[in-house]
């Protein structure tokens, strides 16, 4: 990693950004991973998930069919992810100091004085959260349409044996992208710059946005990277989310740590 800030992209009024390469990416990782041994949240994690699980089981099962949101729902954890990890930003910058750390340190973001920042911005995530569902049921809507089985496994051969799948699966990716997309630009690192700086939603954004105009390939790969690892987490039960969102919010932290030129 250059120690070089990019004098092009910074001036005295605003954060500095850096360039990164890929294996800042894997140090990052390396990190969040070191971090999540150290301090292991997974419980608090699957505290969160499963009643958001069991709230979605409960409406199919009361007919309130929910089915074709499922997965663009569990997919969308990725947009509101950077405001869910805030704590785990808390833990990653106590651990860095060598502070006492544990798990109830993550309340400690509460108070912050850019919590109010945070909520704010965190407000624009879940509202693009509720857009990309509502995108979701409208593509729906539009390829397979017609009232969708309530059992999960005749949904998804009543899905995968529509004419339409192919045009869904399409236009679902393409439209999740640009939500993803977005969401990455955002928020990238104007989270932990407001925990860190107590720096004001305005500034962060715009410091996310120079970061990902500065490194938009190795961007792109994080974005691939988070979409993956979430992906394989949500494999067995979604039991694996429990580790792979504390350790994407550790290795978050880490990155806005080469990304922004430490003051």
């Amino acid at each position: 990693m250059s120690d070089v800030p990019m004098a092009a992209l910074a001036s005295s009024a605003r954060p500095e950004i850096r360039r990164i390469g890929l294996d800042d990416l894997r140090q990052s990782l390396a990190e969040g991973w070191a971090d999540f041994l150290a301090i292991p949240t997974q419980l608090v994690f699957l505290c969160i998930l499963y009643p958001v699980i069991g709230i979605v089981a409960a409406q199919v099962a009361q007919g309130d069919n929910l089915l074709p949101l499922a997965f663009p729902l569990f997919a969308g954890f990725a947009l509101v992810g950077p405001v869910l990890a805030t704590g785990l930003y808390e833990l990653s910058k106590r651990r860095e100091q060598g502070l006492p750390v544990s798990w109830l340190n993550a309340f400690d973001v509460l108070r912050n004085p850019a919590v109010f920042s945070v909520a704010i911005l965190g407000v624009v995530l879940f509202a693009l959260l509720g857009a990309w569902l509502g995108s979701a049921r409208a593509i729906y809507a539009l390829t397979i349409g017609g009232v969708a089985p309530s059992d999960l496994g005749a949904f998804i051969s009543h899905v995968q044996s529509s004419p339409q799948f192919l045009q869904l699966l399409l236009i679902g990716n393409a439209v999740g992208f640009v939500f993803a997309l977005v969401v990455l630009t955002l928020g990238v690192v104007s989270f932990p710059l407001m925990l860190d700086r107590n720096t004001d939603p305005l500034t962060a954004v715009q410091t996310s946005i120079r970061a990902v105009r500065a490194n938009p390939g190795t961007m792109l790969v994080w974005g691939f990277i988070v979409a993956t690892v979430l992906a394989l987490g949500c494999l067995p039960l979604f039991v694996g989310l429990a580790v792979a969102m504390p350790v994407l919010g550790h290795a978050t932290w880490h990155l806005y740590r080469r990304v922004v030129v430490p003051v």
